[in-house]
């Protein structure tokens, strides 16, 4: 299994961020999604992520401005604009303040998808290869977000996938309670807490012809799955 790839997304369109967000975590990418260039910058100096992208027209700090504060420091990092601009002069002041490639909206998840793999030096074609997790007698594929065995097969929500990926990802290590709900629910508030326990449980129940797979609660810590 191909280590996760973490993303800073900062795009104030909070829609089109949620999206983005939500389909790339179906294909082993952990996406931190901000709304503004401000908040943007103080995560990418905490977290350092494996990639950026940034919409250019953002409130507080634009795409451009966080990008050149980014390159101060930062010459590796690879950096994808998002832009409705399409003028040749504004292609040219992405690249000139160090951004690695331009996607102009609307556009596709797909398109989005090859090219930060190509970015990151990643074959597509082996993530297609990979895309079917073997758990236990189950074959899992997160991307369409399926669950089956050899007689029987299940439709996952995306948030019992992402939470069965996420468990998976981590087999046989604790995940921390806290870790799931703010990434999943994105607080880890007393309702946001009830909501994992019952999709803890429907796991359970969806993966129970398995005797050997089970997805222990480490009191007061989290969840571990072993098989």
């Amino acid at each position: 299994m191909h280590k996760i790839i973490n993303i800073l997304l900062a795009e104030d369109e909070i829609s089109l961020g949620q999206i983005i967000k939500e389909s790339l975590e179906t294909q082993n990418m952990n996406v931190d999604f901000h709304i503004n260039g401000e908040t943007a910058l103080l995560a990418y100096r905490k977290k350092k992520p494996d990639i950026l992208i940034l919409d250019i027209m953002m409130p507080v700090k634009d795409g451009l401005i966080l990008a050149k504060d980014i390159r101060n420091n930062d010459s590796v990092t690879p950096i994808i604009f998002l832009t409705s601009k399409s003028q040749t002069k504004d292609v040219v002041a992405g690249f000139n303040v160090g951004c690695n490639d331009y996607i102009r909206k609307p556009f596709s998840i797909e398109e989005l998808i090859v090219r930060i793999y190509a970015l990151l030096g990643r074959s597509v074609k082996e993530v297609i290869i990979t895309e079917v997790i073997q758990v236990g007698s189950y074959q899992f594929n997160a991307n369409k977000q399926i669950l089956a065995t050899v007689d029987k097969s299940f439709s996952l929500t995306h948030k019992e996938s992402s939470l069965l990926q996420m468990l998976v990802e981590h087999k046989n290590e604790v995940v921390n309670r806290a870790e799931i709900l703010q990434k999943l629910w994105g607080n880890d508030d007393f309702f946001a807490g009830r909501s994992l326990d019952v999709f803890i449980t429907k796991l359970r129940n969806k993966l129970k012809q398995d005797a050997g797979i089970s997805i222990i609660n480490v009191r007061g810590i989290g969840y571990k799955m072993a098989f």
